[in-house]
């Protein structure tokens, strides 16, 4: 699974997917569930493969959602399921989006407890998660944004550390990702599956991430004993 990361900085964001930021935001070192972080998706009405930065809560919210309580553990959405399960099939068809990201962490099993590692590309260049999003409207009709990550089986790699791992979507498939697919979201999603980035490194970082309050690049500096 994905259940922590670290975003881009706006400036990145801009320069990398050729868009105008509307309202800025600061990077978050330590991105956690229900926090409202940068999403791209493609601008509605203008055509073309235009594209903004839209501020929405991690952990979605399907749009026909009528529960008095919101859904838990939808913060990612497995690619093996996405095209058939009833949360995430309508947002894998019609609402796509990529989610902007340094890399993520994850938490390697070890005998003398769980240790966080920071996991990224070579370089540390920035990664686009494959996500879905939605919009629902609470009882009193306000809007909610929302998104997922999509995860896949991990990279041989990475397995020491994780047996899943987000979908990484390569710079040449972002637009194809992001267009409308009229036809056959499984076998569409397949391929950018097939397509996805695998290689990545990763490093122990300190136990000081385990909390979400905490953040900064602390959160990112290697620990050789973390504690």
């Amino acid at each position: 699974m994905c259940g922590r990361f670290v975003s881009r900085e706006q400036a990145a964001l801009e320069r990398e997917y050729n868009i105008k930021v509307r309202n800025p935001f600061e990077r978050v070192y330590n991105a956690a569930p229900t926090m409202t972080l940068p999403v791209i998706r493609p601008v509605q009405g203008e055509g073309g493969d235009a594209k903004e930065a839209s501020g929405m809560r991690w952990g979605l919210i399907p749009g026909w959602w009528s529960k008095p309580v919101l859904p838990t553990a939808t913060i990612n959405a497995r690619s093996e399921e996405a095209a058939s399960k009833p949360m995430w099939r309508g947002a894998l068809r019609q609402t796509r989006c990529l989610v902007p990201a340094l890399g993520w962490y994850e938490w390697q099993v070890t005998p003398d407890g769980k240790v966080p590692h920071f996991l990224h590309a070579p370089g540390k260049v920035g990664l686009s998660f494959a996500g879905l999003w939605s919009e629902w409207k609470n009882p009193a009709g306000e809007a909610q944004l929302s998104f997922a990550i999509l995860t896949r089986a991990a990279s041989p790699g990475l397995l020491p550390v994780h047996s899943r791992m987000p979908l990484v979507l390569a710079p040449s498939t972002w637009d194809s990702w992001l267009a409308p697919w009229p036809k056959d979201p499984a076998a569409r999603l397949a391929e950018h599956v097939e397509a996805s980035l695998g290689e990545f490194e990763y490093y122990p970082v300190s136990r000081y991430v385990n909390a979400p309050r905490n953040q900064g690049e602390r959160c990112i500096e290697p620990a050789t004993n973390p504690a």
